[in-house]
């Protein structure tokens, strides 16, 4: 699914000329200086950079898809974290389920709930894992996907139309999408899901541009805050991890956690919460490729959804015990220094 975008990328083609240093790169050294950048944001700043340079960005419908099984010689459990969606998979010849998410990271927001049908073959399937299991020795099978299309933030002062529902013809017009079409409902339901209130305790707000995420995640943790995101070192086939000696706890138990949105450029969902706890987990691939995983746990479930995809994997009630789970490469997470 592609929207296209050639007089925005013609502007960012030329502003980009010879790597210049951008507008949001300046804000974030005046901001945040001595703060190291994340290779997740370095990508939606420079699309001269990503790898696939068309002239279009891949929407795409995103999702969860879980194939889910048990009882099987050599199985597991396989958890796939990637830009785009998060795959899961117990090890055997179970039948697949899809868990529909579109658009966006709806398995990591408090109130999505997954349906029966949607986990009809197995529930027990650990996209979501408890606080206790992240120690060094732990082994996961997980499959960390690339995607090489990329949403970038515009320039601040470039963008097309206000992010509003109520601009939601103009929005579609600008991006020659046609109403009825599934990219214009994609566009529909991030908007929709941006405006929408936050649970109890959440403070929530959609970032589209890097100044605007920077302004809102110093606002809630202060000015000494850096971002972290997972960084694998290089795409691989599914495979069997285990988490290494170096499991660090970010200072605090608050952050801002940002999910990328399916949008024509690029838009993060971020909100707030002061029962959340971050890690950094150093994991070792069978092949021996190494990658640096966010994990985030959450501390205070009371106010999710009850039929939230987590409690139907855990076999948890909401409130009871920390839901933790791992992050996108494209997701990013603010935490004090």
């Amino acid at each position: 699914m592609e929207f296209h975008l050639l007089p925005i990328l013609a502007f960012l083609c030329l502003a980009l000329t010879s790597h210049a240093v951008l507008p949001s790169e300046v804000y974030w050294n005046s901001m945040l200086p001595n703060t190291p950048m994340p290779k997740s944001i370095r990508d939606v700043l420079r699309p001269d950079l990503v790898e696939d340079k068309s002239s279009s960005v891949d929407v795409g419908k995103g999702g969860v898809h879980v194939d889910a099984g048990q009882g099987k010689p050599g199985g597991g459990t396989n958890v796939g974290v990637g830009k785009g969606g998060v795959s899961v998979n117990t090890g055997h010849k179970g039948k697949p389920v899809y868990v529909g998410v579109t658009p966006g990271p709806a398995p990591f927001l408090y109130h999505y709930a997954a349906t029966e049908d949607q986990l009809h073959a197995d529930p027990s399937v650990a996209l979501f894992f408890m606080e206790k299991d992240m120690r060094p020795g732990t082994k996961m099978n997980l499959h960390f996907i690339k995607n090489t299309k990329e949403a970038t933030f515009l320039p601040q002062s470039e963008h097309p139309i206000i992010f509003s529902s109520e601009k939601l013809p103009e929005i579609l017009k600008h991006f020659s999408v046609k109403p009825e079409s599934v990219e214009a409902q994609i566009i529909k339901n991030t908007i929709k899901e941006c405006e929408a209130p936050g649970t109890k305790g959440e403070e929530k707000y959609c970032a589209t541009s890097l100044e605007s995420m920077i302004d809102f995640s110093i606002s809630k943790l202060g000015k000494r805050v850096q971002a972290i995101s997972t960084e694998v070192v290089k795409e691989t086939q599914k495979q069997k991890y285990t988490i290494a000696a170096g499991v660090k706890k970010m200072a605090g138990d608050e952050s801002v956690v940002c999910h990328k949105q399916n949008y024509p450029y690029a838009v993060f969902y971020c909100h707030k919460t002061q029962t959340t706890r971050a890690y950094m987990v150093p994991l070792v691939g069978a092949d021996g490729t190494r990658a640096k995983a966010v994990a985030v746990c959450h501390t205070d479930t009371s106010e999710w959804n009850p039929k939230h995809l987590a409690f139907q994997v855990l076999k948890v009630k909401p409130g009871t015990i920390p839901v933790c789970h791992f992050l996108p490469e494209d997701h990013i997470v603010w935490v004090p220094k």
